[in-house]
C-alpha cells in the first residue's frame, strides 16, 4: 500500500504543478513582436555572433527595431539577406566574404623557439612567450580560431598552421577577433586577385630570412612589376587594391620568398 500511496501522491503533485505552470504561463505571458518572429524564422540558427549581437534572437530583435542592417547576418548568406529584406520591405545586396589567414610560416619554413609545454592555446602562448615561432607574426597553430568557428571551416593541418575551407566559411568574422596574432582578415569572394600570405611587418631583412623562408623581405619587387599600380608596400607589407588588380598574376612568380598567391 505504501508504494500505491507514493504513486498516487506523485501523480497528484505532478497534476497540480502542471496546472499551476499553465496558469503562470498565461498570467505572465509577454507577447512577441511578430516581425521579430518572422525574421528569426529565416535565420540559420548558428548563433555565431558574427552580426555583433548575442545570437540569432538578439539580431532578429535588433533588426526588427532597425538597430541592425538587413544584411547583418553573414552566416546566412545572400538568400537569408534577401528574405530579411523582403520581410522588412527593403532592398538589399550582399557581399559574401571569407576568412583569409595571412601566414605561410608552416613547420617546414618557419623556425620554432623550442618545445612549448604551456597551455595549448594561441592566446596563452602569445601572452607567455610571444608565440611559439621565431617570427612574432606567425600562426601559432594551437587552433583558437578552430575552436570558435561554428561552421567547421578552419583546421590546423600537419604543416602546423591554420587553413580555411572557403566552401564552409560564412565570413562571420568571429575568428578574426579571436586570433591573438591578428593575421586573419575577411576578403570578398568577388574580389579575385593576389593575396599576401605574410603578416611580418619587421624591417629587419636578415632576421626575416633567418626566421621564415616564406616571410616578406620588403624588396618591393611586386610593387615595381605591377603595371596596374595595384600593389603598394604599406607599413612593411604589400597591400593589394582589388579595384585595380586584374589577377594577371605577373607578380606572383617574381616574389623571391613566394609570399604571393593568386586566387
Amino acid at each position: 500500500m505504501t508504494i500505491v500511496y507514493t504513486i498516487v501522491i506523485a501523480f497528484v503533485l505532478s497534476f497540480v504543478l502542471g496546472v499551476l505552470l499553465g496558469i503562470f504561463k498565461k498570467a505572465f505571458y509577454v507577447p512577441v513582436d511578430p516581425l521579430i518572429e518572422n525574421i528569426r524564422s529565416v535565420l540559420p540558427g548558428g548563433n555565431c555572433g558574427g552580426c555583433g549581437f548575442p545570437g540569432c534572437d538578439g539580431f532578429a530583435s535588433a533588426c526588427a527595431k532597425k538597430l541592425a542592417p538587413v544584411d547583418g547576418c553573414t552566416a546566412g548568406g545572400a538568400s537569408t539577406v534577401q528574405k530579411i529584406a523582403k520581410i522588412m520591405g527593403e532592398n538589399a545586396s550582399f557581399d559574401q566574404k571569407v576568412a583569409v589567414i595571412a601566414c605561410a610560416g608552416s613547420n617546414e619554413y618557419s623556425a620554432v623557439k623550442g618545445e612549448y609545454i604551456g597551455i595549448k592555446s594561441c592566446a596563452a602562448a602569445k601572452q607567455s612567450i610571444n608565440g611559439t615561432k621565431m617570427c612574432s607574426w606567425a600562426c601559432i597553430g594551437f587552433g583558437d580560431c578552430v575552436n570558435v568557428c561554428k561552421f567547421g571551416a578552419i583546421s590546423i593541418k600537419e604543416d602546423g598552421i591554420a587553413h580555411v575551407d572557403e566552401e564552409k566559411c560564412t565570413g562571420c568574422g568571429v575568428c578574426v577577433v579571436e586570433c591573438p596574432q591578428k593575421i586573419i582578415s575577411r576578403v570578398s569572394v568577388s574580389k579575385k586577385g593576389v593575396r599576401v600570405n605574410c603578416s611580418n611587418r619587421s624591417q629587419n631583412k636578415p632576421a626575416i630570412i633567418k626566421n621564415c623562408k616564406r616571410g616578406c623581405i620588403k624588396c618591393g619587387k611586386c610593387e615595381r612589376i605591377c603595371t596596374k599600380n595595384a600593389i603598394h608596400i604599406v607599413d612593411g607589407l604589400p597591400v593589394v587594391d582589388y579595384e585595380l588588380c586584374t589577377a594577371c598574376g605577373d607578380c606572383v612568380p617574381e616574389c623571391p620568398t613566394k609570399v604571393l598567391s593568386l586566387v
